[in-house]
């Protein structure tokens, strides 16, 4: 199993970056996880749009999902349309950005499924598992377990929660957001975690490898991997493009 990342700015893409994006092969299978703001760029350096075989969007902000519209438009008015895309959401979250192009031009260019917490999905040779994690809007925590048996769990943005360690249990690969090195402030204390936090939860779930990401953009790396080491001592890094796990 492959784990590249994309991008890993939150709220915004700070220059020559991107926001969250990331894609997960295994077996020749692509997964793009979260279509962020400046990824569908970062992801045509590596594919085509006709390449990916499903998306998952952990939650509705624009800087998880608003590169769908045009790996959507790219499929859609390619001179060999490909064929309709898997797409994975909580309900309703991918209203808006739908709506950005009359449903005529992107009509059979995807197919729509509902992410259900507790429901388990069968997604080429993966098994995806969905966590009900706070945040301002509804948003699903990803694990995604390979046919190999490597799991990457992903935290998409999340408050403090118990199911954060159900999550990770035991992944090979944790990616979390750590949008502040050590304090949230409070009006956003319910909906979003630090490197601090980050770190406590890979260590509590016994993950083997930890990937911050969401830093506020043009912040440095090192205050959040500081934070988060101080709790985990297992491999540990911030997301940035081009960044790539392979598990084995």
């Amino acid at each position: 199993m492959r784990f590249t990342v994309l991008g890993g700015c939150g709220a915004w893409p700070a220059a020559g970056q991107a926001c969250s994006g990331y894609v997960v092969e295994e077996e020749g299978f692509r997964v793009f996880v979260d279509p962020g703001y400046a990824t569908l760029p970062r992801l045509f350096e590596l594919m085509g749009a006709a390449d990916v075989d499903a998306v998952l969007v952990t939650h509705g902000h624009p800087d998880h999902c608003s590169d769908l519209n045009p790996l959507l438009r790219a499929r859609a008015l390619a001179d060999v349309p490909a064929p309709a895309l898997p797409v994975y959401a909580p309900p309703g979250a991918l209203d808006a950005v739908l709506a950005l192009d009359r449903a005529s031009m992107l009509a059979g260019s995807f197919t729509s499924h509902a992410l259900e917490p507790g429901v388990p999905v069968e997604l080429g040779p993966f098994r995806l598992d969905v966590f009900d994690l706070p945040h301002h809007v509804p948003n699903a925590g990803l694990r995604l377990t390979g046919a190999g048996g490597r799991v990457v769990a992903y935290t998409g943005d999340t408050g403090p929660s118990a199911e954060l360690v159900r999550l990770a249990k035991d992944a090979d690969l944790l990616v979390a957001e750590a949008t502040y090195p050590e304090r949230v402030p409070d009006e956003d204390a319910p909906y979003l975690s630090s490197a601090l936090d980050a770190g406590r939860t890979a260590a509590s779930a016994g993950a083997g490898r930890l990937l911050l990401t969401h830093l506020w953009p043009d912040t440095p790396a090192e205050p959040a991997l500081a934070a988060a080491a101080a709790s985990y001592g297992g491999e540990l890094a911030v997301a940035a493009a081009g960044v790539s796990v392979d598990l084995r």
